[in-house]
């Protein structure tokens, strides 16, 4: 591993009715606590950390919104590539 942070991210598109919202924001840090290093949810240029459901609820993505899922290394691209899944799947809801 580097010293300096390297930027790896995924693009998602939010596709349930409800957005996401706060048990959908707990599924996600669910994964995210599991990384390494710090996940975040990414929505025009605002940044909220994953591990955190207030954090991402303070983005307001609605239907349709377009999120990046970003870690600061490489080991966790498995961790971005869960959490796309489950938003890309509605978040099983």
């Amino acid at each position: 591993m580097s010293s300096s942070p390297e930027k790896f991210s995924k693009n998602a598109v939010i596709v349930n009715e409800l957005g996401l919202h706060a048990r959908s924001a707990a599924k996600i840090a669910e994964i995210a606590r599991t990384a390494k290093s710090k996940i975040w949810v990414i929505r025009d240029g605002e940044k909220a950390d994953a591990a955190s459901i207030i954090d991402m609820l303070a983005l307001a993505c609605s239907k349709g919104t377009r999120v990046t899922i970003s870690a600061d290394y490489s080991e966790d691209i498995e961790i971005l590539n869960r959490i796309k899944a489950l938003i890309q799947n509605g978040f099983g809801e």
